[in-house]
């Protein structure tokens, strides 16, 4: 039976270099945690588990693009 993975999905985490972050995935290989400023980033968990920490704080919510205005079509030139 395999152990159960060090962080849950959803977990707000921080790295020392990223800063904080939330959790997508964690398995016994690997872990992807999608950070507030650098996006999200696949790390081997033996080698990142040191230096990721839980913390406590709301997820932030998702920030949404505002829709682009469509260019206006060209103008038709009069010859």
């Amino acid at each position: 039976m395999a152990a159960k993975p060090p962080f849950a999905k959803g977990a707000q985490v921080e790295h020392p270099k990223y800063g904080p972050g939330q959790v997508v995935e964690c398995n016994d290989t690997y872990i992807t945690i999608k950070f507030d400023e650098h996006g999200e980033k696949k790390f081997v968990l033996e080698i990142a588990l040191p230096s990721i920490r839980k913390i406590d704080r709301q997820p932030p919510s998702d920030k949404k693009r505002a829709a682009r205005k469509k260019a206006a079509a060209p103008a038709a030139v009069a010859e």
